[in-house]
């Protein structure tokens, strides 16, 4: 579609809150379900990454079939704590648009606990796309809020991931289409658009 940004966030949201996905093995997806947040044996010194795309997640965790990702989590955070992870984040990559060295950019990147990468949007049978989807890598500081604060409730969506696979795999796409949640495109404020390299 020609309407969709190259860089735009699209994500499940309401008024107050929107859904990343992550892909864990089942010890810690269950410990994370029961406890309503992370906890071990889930590592909080490890960098995590959040991605609002439900279509990525498939295609990065192999339809939830790949060695320790085969729980896909929910995850429901605050809009205040999503955009509190933008306001402190780099770009993975050098943007000449926005680094006029690559030691203008190293130092920003060192100094940011999150990291921003875009990376091809997928179909429902997980070809890539021309428009990019969002990954946020969270690590220290950033790790804590998620924890500890943003997220307001989790659920598994293994058993959503599947039915969408068999779907797709038997040529179902619009059957497949319709069970995935709609993602919309999120209202980023000007400011966190340029700071992420979104084209809004």
């Amino acid at each position: 579609m020609t309407d969709i940004p190259f860089r735009g966030v699209r994500a499940v949201h309401d008024e107050r809150t929107l859904v990343v996905y992550q892909a864990y093995p089942p010890e810690i997806a269950e410990a994370a379900l029961a406890a309503g947040t992370f906890v071990p044996p889930f590592k909080r010194e490890r960098m995590t990454w959040i991605k609002p795309s439900f279509r990525w997640m498939m295609y990065r965790s192999g339809w939830a079939g790949k060695p320790g990702q085969e729980r896909v989590l929910a995850v429901r955070i605050t809009r205040a704590g999503f955009e509190s992870a933008l306001a402190q984040s780099c770009l993975s990559h050098q943007d000449r648009d926005r680094h006029a060295s690559r030691a203008e950019w190293q130092a920003e990147l060192a100094a940011s606990p999150v990291r921003v990468q875009w990376d091809p949007e997928r179909s429902t049978t997980l070809a890539p796309l021309e428009h990019r989807a969002l990954q946020l890598g969270l690590s220290g500081p950033a790790v804590r809020g998620y924890v500890d604060e943003w997220i307001t409730g989790i659920d598994d969506v293994t058993a959503l991931a599947h039915e969408v696979r068999a779907l797709a795999r038997e040529g179902r796409i619009d059957q497949a289409d319709a069970l995935i949640p709609a993602e919309t495109p999120y209202p980023l404020p000007a400011h966190l658009a340029a700071r992420i390299g979104a084209t809004v």
